[in-house]
């Protein structure tokens, strides 16, 4: 009777392990869903279309190589400015190094970046990006590209 118990026990622990894992990996393939439709907007030439896995807010924060940027609007007048046109924009490719869960609404995420131009120098580095869940969407609230 004890071993049937303690293997009913062993099966629910088992059972509660498996579905609370299942989460993470769903949450996973959408953030990796980010870097994908960044991707295919980046290549297309559409910087509006690829600011939108950022966070629409103020408190959104950007840090590249010329500083910080505070904000989404700001965020999105200095991808105009640096990428003016479709040449400047080249090809884009991501390559994820690391995916980790910080709490139960915000993952950081590691990358590589590669742009491919034909007339500008290629571009690469790496990023940070610190994503969280909100109003049920997975959105950039603070990227630091490098």
């Amino acid at each position: 009777m004890i071993k049937k118990v303690i293997f009913l026990i062993c099966i629910a622990i088992a059972v509660s392990v498996t579905k609370l894992n299942a989460q993470i990996p769903g949450d996973r393939i959408e953030i990796k869903e980010i870097l994908d439709a960044q991707t295919e907007a980046w290549n297309k030439g559409d910087i509006s279309e690829f600011m939108k896995t950022y966070w629409a807010d103020d408190q959104l924060q950007f840090i590249g190589s010329n500083g910080p940027t505070f904000g989404y609007e700001n965020t999105l007048q200095n991808y105009y400015k640096r990428y003016p046109d479709r040449g400047a924009m080249g090809k884009l490719h991501f390559d994820v190094l690391t995916i980790n869960k910080r709490s139960r609404k915000v993952y950081s995420l590691i990358g590589k970046y590669h742009l491919e131009r034909d007339k500008f120098d290629d571009l690469e580095g790496h990023f940070l990006l610190i994503i969280q869940k909100i109003k049920g969407h997975w959105k950039i609230v603070a990227d630091s590209t490098h």
